[in-house]
C-alpha cells in the first residue's frame, strides 16, 4: 500500500455574510495516498472548489487540519506556505489562468523562475514538457493564438513542469467541449501513470470521475 501523501482531518469552513454565517464544509476528513487518483464529485455549490482550495493551502479552514507527509501545513506562515505550493503542488483550473502577454513556453517557465531556477534550465524543461503534452509546434504561440484545449494543455504542462508529487485540478474539463475534455482527462491520467503524480480532481462529470477510479462525493459540505 502506498504511503499517505495528504490528509484532511475535520475540515470545516464557514463564511460570514450579510444574511449570517454560511457553513460550506462540515467536518471533512479524507486521505490521499502517494500516486493516487481521486475525483471529488458533487453538484455546483456544494463546496468542492472550497475544499480543493483548502487542500492546496490557497484558503484556510475555519477548523481542522491539513497534513502533507505528516506535517501540519497551516502551522507554517504565509511565506513558507507559498514556498510549499511552489515546491510540492501543481494547480489546473477550469479557466487556465495563463498570462496572455507571454507565449506557451514562457507561461510554463513561470513556476521555476519563481523558485529561482535559471532561465536556461526552465526554458529547456518547459520546452520538453510542452512536447510531452503534444504542443511542440506551439511553443512560441501566445495565449490568444491557442485553442481552448491547447490552453488547458499549457496549464497542465505548467502544473507538472517541476514534477510536484500532487496536482489539484478544479473542473479541468468544465470549459471544454466533450471531445477536447476527454483529451485533457486522458493527458492527466497519462501523467499520473508515467510520473507517479497524485491527482485530486474536482468535477461534476461522472464520466471523468469514473476514469480517475476512486470517487468521493460531496453533499451539502460533507462527504
Amino acid at each position: 500500500m502506498a504511503d499517505e501523501l495528504l490528509r484532511a482531518e475535520g475540515v470545516s469552513k464557514t463564511f460570514h455574510s450579510e444574511v449570517g454565517e454560511i457553513e460550506v464544509l462540515r467536518g471533512v476528513t479524507l486521505s490521499i495516498a502517494e500516486g493516487e487518483r481521486v475525483a471529488i464529485l458533487g453538484e455546483s455549490g456544494v463546496g468542492k472548489s472550497t475544499l480543493l482550495h483548502i487542500l492546496g493551502t490557497l484558503d484556510r479552514p475555519t477548523s481542522g487540519t491539513i497534513r502533507f507527509r505528516g506535517e501540519d501545513l497551516f502551522a507554517r506562515d504565509a511565506e513558507s506556505l507559498a514556498r510549499f505550493r511552489n515546491e510540492s503542488l501543481g494547480f489546473v483550473f477550469q479557466f487556465h489562468h495563463l498570462l496572455p502577454e507571454f507565449d506557451a513556453v514562457e507561461n510554463v517557465m513561470m513556476p521555476g523562475l519563481l523558485r529561482g531556477l535559471s532561465f536556461a534550465e526552465m526554458r529547456e524543461r518547459s520546452t520538453r514538457m510542452l512536447h510531452e503534452v503534444g504542443l511542440g509546434e506551439r511553443l512560441r504561440h501566445r495565449v490568444g493564438k491557442l485553442s481552448g484545449g491547447e490552453r488547458q494543455r499549457v496549464a497542465v504542462a505548467r502544473a507538472l513542469v517541476l514534477d510536484p508529487p500532487l496536482v489539484l485540478a478544479d473542473e479541468p474539463t468544465g470549459n471544454l467541449d466533450p471531445r477536447t475534455g476527454d483529451r485533457i482527462a486522458d493527458l492527466l491520467l497519462q501523467m499520473n501513470r508515467t510520473r507517479g503524480t497524485a491527482l485530486v480532481v474536482v468535477t461534476h462529470s461522472h464520466a471523468l470521475a469514473e476514469k480517475l477510479g476512486r470517487t468521493i462525493t460531496l453533499v451539502d459540505g460533507a462527504l
